[in-house]
């Protein structure tokens, strides 16, 4: 080839339609495209006194051995140009996969006719090549036997990605090195939000201890589960006609279960959290900029990137490039506008699409509802021995199970059709570069599945259960179903058992798809294409036996995390125990993805990457988000603020002054009364009412309405607006003080640490002396005299040289 590479083809031991081209980059290529790519190399080691992080100070202790894994050198570095470059066995040869596939990417196979054809892209996708990919190191559990070259692949195996390996810190560098920065950023992100879970967890967990211990002492379950107090309230039908009147004690067991999530101490936790994701992100960012720093990508974005292969190919059009104003780029022309239109309106087509699957499961919701209250009350045939078994398998939990699993397998089945819609979307939009393919379809997916995964939360967290009406006046949908109502104790269970259901579901999937998926495509391909003991398998035969990554590489592993994060921050009110499942599955999801890109992949084209790219703005607009849902799931959603209401503004102890507040009475100052009589035709129970209900009069429903007879009777009392005016008081302070709280840690938390700022001047001071030095040696060398037949050039054109030469 005239692009500096050499080529040699080898035979498929295992089948022989098969042939291997192996391309090998020369030395002096891979220096001519470090200068392209801009890698840079060491010019001298740090000189400056080190200082360890809060975060390595803390995990130091958990890292691999260095005597297994041997510490990075830290090196101050510059360009190509500036380095010493003339031993071939420098860090140059890490990027040699980066700088081969560059090659390859661009290199033309058709020189005929006006059509540009070139890349190896365009060659995979035309079934010319099947695969192409860098090799691994060895195989992965067999140690090296040279001392002086170790098996990166096996260090790695053994000690990242082993299942024994389960609580050891990640060999960064090592990752990096063997992978490239793009993977090794990940996996560092993915450990720090997995070390910032773990202090997340223990309060989570705290939480729940201290609501589980004493839910049996809360005084509103007490009145509840109570004979004299539940037992005597008779509650008002929840559907039309076939639902009965039943007794208020009957969710007894689901009221404790309330109490295990909604008191006081899961306030603190919000208000912890939303303080909590604040810290995340601004020790993230000093973290990363520690790793740019190291990792030489502190400079990356600033660097002009590289058109994308597929751009270039199918772009027509061309004009002078504004930086350089000599050679012509290929640019979109005015078609842009039409491609990213066309993209916006098929994603919002999409999201209506799942807000129309969301009313679908709502409206199954409100007809099982019927189904499942005649079924269960049939079946124990309104028997007061067998009325206690009702608290366990209530009308409303099989209700709530049944829509969370369908909402869950509605999910994943929207998602994998979307995911091909939105490549398909992306790919027509045509970007110009990786990164703006990338940040294109983040955005993308990301807002699909920020409606796909969270709609069934929102719709239970502050719509279900609010507009309901009364049960002489309900309200219905589409005039046929009667609107849901939250239990007694309201819809915080229900939104608790909706997040466990999602997350545990989503979490078991893709492990499913991470795990087992690679591992049995793997088995059956080696025992199709297995051969005879006596031929061995060449390294590049060994790897085409593994499964690709694929062109969006980490894309769905970020996705899936920060889907997650969504889930630990958005609705952490509900369910303190988020953080603590997440931070089981990321334990497993490291070594998990550890153990695909290590065994069961073949080995990933080396990226550049700077930072998590379009994630981090996605990060922090989930966490600003969080402040706002945690404050109203707290207010509108759990019965906490009307507890607070009714301690301070309408109860009195009554063996006290009048000065002494209690909770006694809040479950009967919570529930209205309705007149049997004043049902309509279409609201009356029609069902056989049991015995102990014939001589009632009243019902009780889940309101703040004034009883029968009053002047207003059925509207809304003075309590509630006293509720209302409390829950949007508490948002607003709430929001207020958070947000100043955050605003206040993000200034006090530099996003780059001091010692980190001296080193970067430091290096840059190293890298103008050296400059300086090597013109000052080019200057020295062109003022020598230089003669022109007999006589002396004058000093200027020596200077003009000099000039020349440093512009050039």
């Amino acid at each position: 080839m005239n692009l500096g590479v050499e080529l040699e083809a080898a035979q498929s031991v295992v089948d022989e339609k098969l042939v291997y081209v192996k391309v090998h980059v020369p030395f002096e290529v891979l220096c001519t495209y470090a200068e392209v790519l801009h890698i840079k190399l060491p010019i001298q080691p740090n000189d400056l006194a080190q200082q360890s992080s809060t975060y390595n100070c803390f995990t130091r202790h958990f890292y691999p051995s260095e005597d297994v894994i041997a510490k990075e050198p830290d090196f101050f570095t510059a360009n190509i140009f500036l380095a010493n470059i003339c031993s071939p066995g420098n860090v140059l040869l890490i990027c040699r996969g980066l700088q081969a596939y560059y090659i390859l990417s661009r290199a033309p196979y058709d020189v005929k006719g006006s059509m540009k054809k070139f890349g190896i892209s365009k060659l995979l996708d035309g079934g010319v090549y099947k695969a192409a990919y860098p090799l691994h190191d060895s195989r992965f559990n067999v140690k090296s036997k040279e001392p002086g070259c170790p098996n990166e692949r096996f260090l790695l195996y053994n000690e990242w990605a082993h299942p024994k390996s389960f609580y050891k810190m990640q060999p960064l560098d090592l990752i990096r090195k063997y992978f490239g920065e793009k993977i090794g950023i990940y996996f560092a992100w993915l450990g720090f939000y997995t070390v910032m879970l773990t202090l997340a967890a223990a309060v989570g967990l705290g939480c729940f201890i201290y609501g589980y211990t004493t839910r049996e002492s809360s005084t509103w379950s007490k009145e509840v589960c109570d004979p004299q107090i539940g037992g005597e309230i008779i509650m008002c039908p929840q559907c039309d006609k076939i639902c009965p009147y039943w007794r208020l004690n009957t969710t007894c067991e689901s009221s404790k279960r309330l109490c295990v999530f909604d008191n006081y101490g899961t306030l603190v936790f919000a208000i912890f959290m939303s303080v909590w994701v604040t810290l995340f992100l601004e020790f993230w960012k000093r973290y990363q900029a520690e790793l740019e720093h190291d990792w030489d990508t502190v400079e990356f974005l600033q660097q002009e990137e590289q058109p994308r292969p597929e751009y270039e190919a199918k772009c027509i059009y061309e004009r002078v490039n504004p930086v350089t104003q000599k050679e012509k780029v290929p640019h979109t022309a005015c078609g842009k506008c039409m491609r990213v239109s066309c993209g916006i309106s098929t994603v919002l087509f999409w999201v209506l699409l799942i807000i129309a699957s969301v009313v679908g499961v709502i409206v199954y919701r409100l007809a099982m509802f019927i189904t499942f209250s005649a079924k269960l009350r049939s079946d124990l045939k309104y028997s007061k021995e067998l009325e206690p078994f009702k608290e366990y398998v209530t009308p409303q939990m099989a209700t709530s199970i049944t829509s969370s699993i369908i909402s869950f397998i509605i999910i994943m089945i929207l998602n994998n059709v979307y995911e091909k819609v939105a490549i398909w979307i992306t790919d027509f939009e045509l970007p110009r570069t990786k990164t703006e393919y990338e940040n294109s379809l983040t955005l993308k997916m990301f807002l699909f599945q920020f409606v796909n995964y969270y709609s069934s939360c929102f719709y239970i967290a502050f719509f279900k259960g609010k507009v309901v009406g009364y049960p002489g006046k309900p309200v219905y949908w589409f005039g046929a179903f009667r609107n849901e109502e939250c239990d007694p104790g309201g819809c915080l269970t229900e939104l608790t058992t909706q997040l466990s259901i999602i997350m545990t579901g989503k979490a078991v999937w893709n492990n499913i798809q991470e795990v087992l998926l690679p591992w049995v495509k793997n088995l059956i391909f080696r025992h199709c294409t297995q051969v005879g003991s006596e031929k061995v398998i060449p390294r590049w035969e060994q790897d085409y036996q593994l499964q690709p990554i694929g062109k969006l590489g980490l894309f769905y592993e970020y996705l899936e995390m920060v889907i997650q994060f969504g889930f630990v921050t958005l609705f952490v009110a509900s369910f303190p125990l988020a953080p603590l499942l997440a931070l089981f599955n990321n334990l497993c999801e490291i070594r998990v993805d550890a153990w695909k890109f290590t065994t069961q992949s073949r080995r990933v084209v080396p990226e550049k990457a700077q930072d998590i790219g379009a994630w981090q703005p996605i990060l922090q607009g989930v966490a600003i988000l969080a402040v706002a849902t945690n404050a109203a799931i707290i207010a509108f959603t759990s019965d906490m603020i009307p507890r607070l209401v009714y301690y301070w503004a309408f109860s009195v102890s009554p063996y006290s002054d009048g000065s002494e507040h209690t909770m006694t009475g809040f479950i009967n100052s919570s529930l209205s009364i309705f007149y049997i009589d004043h049902f309509n035709n279409e609201s009356r129970p029609t069902v056989d009412t049991p015995y102990w209900f014939n001589n009632i009069t009243t019902c009780r429903y889940r309101d703040f309405r004034n009883p029968p007879g009053h002047p207003n009777q059925y509207e809304y009392s003075i309590h509630y607006w006293h509720v209302i005016a409390a829950k949007l008081a508490f948002m607003i302070v709430v929001e207020h003080i958070v947000y100043f709280t955050k605003f206040i840690l993000s200034y006090m938390i530099p996003d780059v640490p001091e010692a980190l700022k001296e080193q970067i001047k430091r290096e840059r001071y190293l890298t103008q002396v050296i400059l300086h030095e090597t013109n000052i040696k080019h200057f020295k060398e062109l003022m020598k005299p230089v003669y022109y037949g007999n006589m002396v050039l004058p000093w200027i054109t020596s200077l003009y040289h000099v000039l020349t030469h440093m512009i050039m």
